[in-house]
């Protein structure tokens, strides 16, 4: 008995009060930011005609900006960090998500995540269920500008759907480009540049992204 009381006191006299206390203020200012943007931006796209699944959490405020007759979707149990405390390995900017034209499309399937994202559609981004987006990435299914000056000058704008597919990790500060899709269940590593389709069941990196190992899916289980 003597000899568990003094056990459990030596283990009382390790506990670290500084980083307990530290960290539940963290944990508090983080819960409160959340608090306050969830329900600013639940009415915010209430008004904007933004689409909203359940149990969506924003931490922080991101951009969003609906072109007319465009749409733009999020499924349940989104979520998105926006806040520059919300990542301990840092957040270049806040999430966003906008559409440059008509009929075009942003929609986000059930429990997946960003932080720091920026999406620009000009015609259809598709990100499927469970799907984690690294900080600080960037999706784009347009060129923005055409690399042809003549057709610079006349306003067109190269653009094809991009759909990353079921159960894809991106690593952060990828950069997805126009036409591009991602297989289910593939892992595409930090820094890379995709401008090339990329197989279900894949890693690949690098800029220009290539596949450099196959995955089995039985050991998924």
């Amino acid at each position: 008995m003597i000899n568990r009381i003094k056990k459990e006191i030596k283990q009382y006299k390790k506990l670290d009060y500084s980083g307990i206390f530290f960290h539940a203020l963290y944990l508090i200012k983080r819960n409160i930011t959340i608090l306050f943007f969830n329900r600013f931006i639940n009415y915010s796209c209430s008004i904007k005609g933004i689409k909203l699944g359940k149990n969506i959490v924003f931490n922080g405020n991101p951009l969003i900006r609906r072109y007319p007759n465009s749409t733009i979707s999020f499924g349940d149990n989104c979520r998105f960090n926006s806040s520059k405390n919300s990542l301990t390995i840092g957040l270049h900017q806040p999430c966003s998500f906008v559409t440059v034209g008509e009929n075009a499309e942003i929609l986000f399937g059930n429990n997946s995540g960003a932080s720091g994202l920026k999406i620009h559609a000009r015609s259809k981004i598709i990100i499927g269920n469970n799907v984690l987006i690294g900080s600080n990435c960037t999706i784009l299914d347009n060129d923005a500008h055409h690399a042809d000056p003549t057709k610079r000058e006349m306003g067109i704008i190269p653009s094809r759907p991009i759909i990353i597919e079921d159960n894809v990790f991106i690593g952060l500060q990828c950069v997805i480009l126009k036409g591009v899709t991602i297989g289910k269940n593939s892992v595409i590593g930090a820094n890379s540049v995709v401008f090339n389709n990329i197989p279900e069941n894949s890693i690949a990196v690098g800029n220009p992204c290539k596949v450099i190992m196959r995955r089995n899916p039985a050991n998924y289980q």
